[in-house]
């Protein structure tokens, strides 16, 4: 393995690190009532896996539309993977945006339950992706 693919590695490695660190986050912001910002770690977790995919791919954007784009354009379409990944990256943005930019956003426990069984789901699909293609 050369300096530059243990490296990537190593970035990868530490994304998805950033990713489990966010699943921890999330269920102690659920349990004290902070859903507005568990919403927003809930995308940022699923962000960072999605991060660690582009880097596997050598995919580089700094704007999360562009790599949203990419994942539906590579993945979704391609039916590398179900639709519902795609759904769910969409349903996890949309969401941290309102939580994020709107006035008075409330979120239902209930609903941010969902969004972290959700967020849980698209982290291991990827993690599951990255292992596969690295054997």
């Amino acid at each position: 393995m050369t300096f530059e693919e243990e490296s990537k590695s190593d970035l990868i490695k530490h994304k998805l690190e950033k990713a489990n660190g966010s699943v921890n986050d999330v269920r102690f912001l659920i349990d004290n009532d902070k859903l507005v910002i568990a919403v927003n770690r809930i995308y940022y977790g699923i962000f960072y896996a999605l991060s660690a995919l582009a880097l596997k791919y050598q995919f580089a954007t700094s704007k999360h539309q562009q790599l949203i784009g990419w994942f539906n354009n590579n993945f979704v379409k391609e039916k590398k993977v179900d639709r519902k990944y795609g759904e769910i990256l969409h349903r996890a943005f949309d969401k941290r945006s309102k939580g994020d930019y709107d006035d008075f956003v409330e979120f239902s426990k209930d609903e941010v339950e969902q969004l972290f069984q959700d967020m849980k789901d698209f982290i291991n699909k990827i993690k599951d992706m990255i292992v596969s293609e690295a054997t």
